[in-house]
């Protein structure tokens, strides 16, 4: 069956009334492009001829139904024409070089790209499928209009979701406030996404739904004639400073009601007590002109303006908020905005999407979604693993946004409890790479600073700075994670190269060869028989655990064959490898018997993770040592060893006030810094506290525990383990 075996008929009299209704809703569109949608719904209703709803309904009902949605909102004919064949792909026998033949490629790769978000199942947010939530995401990156036409299906399909049975429909709910309604409200799109999070309220809790629009319907009734004469006094008194506005008054909806109740634990009384009004006017200025009138009728509450005109949220919103006193003891929350604001607010990227052209400009909403989807792209390219992809995306979809500015006045816009770090990020990659410290409001601060909006940042940098892990554990937003750990995994890499080197050397050694020994023939072999590509990928997988050194080496001497007739080769004693810990990309330190400089070590390979250093003494190595010696390494400290390294102290102490404090004093004297410290065992006489600190080597950790020793409130102090 094709699309052109079926020509459209001249006669459209006789179409059905819910396709009449969308020709009324395309009258912005001009008189062709809707013989084009009417030939789309020809096209697909011959396709899906025999097919119905759940609820019995011709199926060619749904896609005409979800075409509406998106014209409410002016979208463009392609996408009208997507939206009214977006199943055929995957549900009849119409093929896309079809499709593509008879509405043009556009069309095509649209319905292409919602056939493949349609496969996507999702549980909930916390357990979506991550690779397929990447794939959505990226297909939204490509073309915005992907997004807007599954947003539609899933408005209409949440609209007729009593046709389901109670477990899909729970199950759909849920996907729809976890996954798409965050979508459409970092879109803009605040009018789908308020329907969405209402529908899948009452899909989800139909019971607590149903109890709390009864009683916003019965609060409205008692509030009805106190609203009328707020909005009544407002609308006459702007009207009087020649202030053309619309004032609508808002009414909360069951879902923002039932949120609220839950995060910030307030009755429904005190959610229901605030009258809430929209004022809409003709231009950016006459909005300051309307906040100046309505601060004059009614009082201010203090520290309740905010104004997203001058710095718009993260989707584009742009309004001016305040917090009046009302008349009747009740607060009044109003927003001011243009007409052309309120558009955006409601449609987000939408708004009049069909009068764009190319080269014109976008409105501010789908300017700052493709800087949105173009960074998400970025991110994509640098992550990997599509699990922390999405753990990056989660964070941008439900910001609560600070505003923050520049030593030049630019603004930028970062989730709440974001750090100057993220500020450092989000400004440049390579500013966050090389950031040491942060100047907030001219005050000299470090990075790990939560910032507050308003304030002034500036990022001291330094050429020799580069990430640590660290890092990670206060960084918020997914810009400033990737980049940690992008670097964090080029050092890893490159740590495990050198010490996979360092291992294989060791082992063929023991067998009487060396790497340059093995011809690179046989090396090659090797490596294609490995599925490797590259020696360093193969050095790297060594020193992360994922292959033992000493199979690979008998591996390569078996290859190239054994100069003795015996068959295995002759083995030599080897040197133990040697670490400075530096190595901190392929080595950790075991949390078990806290190894320091100056002991006696053993390495053991994890695999993934690389060598785990042991203290020779240690009863858990003893264990390993039987279980998987294969496993061992032999290693020992390098005379130039770097960095701080953890030790835990074991200090019984008097039982007396201050004696806390004196300790840690004694410590610090020795230069040593606190990780931790809690108290083990305690009665009236004594204590006994277990103190996690830093110091170089053995020698610094004696040099600690003599000066605690010396406090004269301590009866015993010494190393745990022991």
């Amino acid at each position: 069956m094709t699309a052109a075996t079926h020509p459209a008929p001249e006669d459209t009299s006789a179409l059905p009334p819910y396709v009449v209704a969308l020709k009324e809703r395309l009258a912005y569109l001009p008189e062709q492009q809707v013989a084009r949608v009417v030939r789309a719904y020809q096209v697909g209703a011959v396709a899906h001829e025999g097919q119905t709803r759940k609820s019995g309904e011709p199926y060619i009902t749904h896609p005409i139904a979800v075409a509406g949605i998106l014209a409410e909102f002016g979208m463009d004919a392609e996408t009208i024409i997507a939206a009214i064949l977006h199943d055929t792909l995957e549900d009849t026998a119409l093929t896309r070089v079809e499709l593509a033949g008879e509405f043009g490629e556009p069309v095509a790769e649209l319905v292409d790209g919602v056939t493949k978000l349609d496969k996507m199942r999702f549980s909930s947010r916390q357990e979506a499928d991550a690779e397929s939530f990447r794939k959505m995401l990226l297909a939204m990156a490509r073309d915005l209009r992907v997004i807007l036409i599954k947003l539609a299906d899933r408005l209409h399909n949440m609209r007729t979701l009593g046709a389901k049975d109670p477990e899909s429909r729970r199950r759909i709910a849920r996907e729809t406030l976890e996954i798409y309604a965050p979508i459409a409200q970092r879109l803009g799109m605040n009018k789908i996404k308020a329907e969405l999070q209402d529908l899948g309220f009452r899909g989800l809790h139909p019971d607590r739904y149903r109890v709390i629009s009864e009683r916003i319907r019965a609060a409205l009734g008692n509030r009805r004639e106190a609203m009328g004469r707020i909005e009544g006094a407002l609308t006459s008194r702007l009207v009087e400073e020649r202030i053309p506005v619309r004032v609508v008054g808002r009414i909360k909806s069951p879902w923002s009601i039932y949120s609220k109740m839950r995060s910030e634990h307030k009755s429904f009384a005190q959610l229901m007590d605030v009258y809430g009004f929209r004022v809409v006017t003709d231009a950016a200025m006459s909005c300051y002109m309307a906040l100046g009138v309505v601060h004059a009728l009614y009082k201010p509450v203090d520290r309740r303006f905010k104004d997203f005109i001058a710095i718009p949220k993260a989707n584009g919103y742009q309004s001016l908020h305040t917090v009046l006193l009302g008349p009747f003891g009740a607060p009044i929350e109003v927003q001011i905005r243009t007409e052309e604001m309120d558009s955006v607010a409601e449609r987000g990227v939408a708004a009049h999407w069909a009068y764009k052209t190319e080269s014109g400009p976008a409105n501010s909403a789908q300017a700052r979604a493709r800087e949105w989807l173009s960074a998400l792209a970025d991110s994509q390219a640098n992550t990997p693993s599509a699990a922390e992809f999405i753990e990056n995306v989660k964070i941008d979809l439900f910001p609560d946004e600070t505003y923050l500015f520049t030593p030049r006045g630019d603004i930028l816009s970062l989730p709440r409890n974001a750090t100057a770090l993220d500020f450092a990020y989000a400004v440049h990659t390579d500013v966050g790479d090389h950031a040491v410290a942060a100047r907030v409001d001219k005050k000299l601060l470090p990075l790990r600073t939560r910032l507050e909006s308003g304030q002034q940042v500036e990022i001291i940098t330094a050429p020799s700075a580069v990430p640590n892990p660290a890092w990670l554990e206060f960084v918020v937003t997914g810009k400033a994670r990737t980049a940690i750990r992008q670097y964090l995994k080029h050092l890893q890499h490159e740590d495990a190269v050198d010490f996979g080197h360092r291992m294989l050397d060791r082992a063929l050694d023991a067998l009487g060869t060396s790497l340059d020994a093995i011809q690179p023939a046989a090396l090659e072999k090797f490596l294609h028989k490995s599925k490797l590509k590259r020696l360093e990928e193969l050095l790297a997988d060594i020193a992360l655990g994922n292959r033992m050194p000493d199979q690979v080496a008998s591996q390569l001497v078996a290859s190239r064959g054994t100069p003795s007739g015996r068959g295995a080769p002759v083995t030599h004693p080897t040197e133990k490898i040697h670490i400075t810990g530096a190595e901190r990309g392929v080595l950790s330190f075991a949390n078990c018997c806290h190894p320091l400089p100056g002991d006696e070590i053993v390495g053991y390979l994890s695999p993934g993770k690389g060598i785990v250093v042991h203290r020779t003494e240690c009863p858990n190595m003893a264990e390993l040592r039987k279980s998987s010696p294969e496993r061992c390494v032999d290693i020992e400290w390098d005379r130039d060893v770097q960095g701080d390294y953890r030790a835990e102290l074991r200090i019984e102490v008097m039982n007396r006030p201050g004696v806390l404090a004196t300790v840690a004093a004694a410590i610090a004297a020795a230069d040593s810094n606190i990780e931790n410290v809690e108290y083990v065992e305690r009665d009236m006489a004594a204590a006994t506290l277990l103190f996690t600190i830093e110091v170089k080597n053995r020698k610094h950790l004696a040099e600690v525990i003599r000066r605690v020793r010396r406090t004269g409130v301590v009866s015993g102090a010494y190393r745990y383990p022991l």
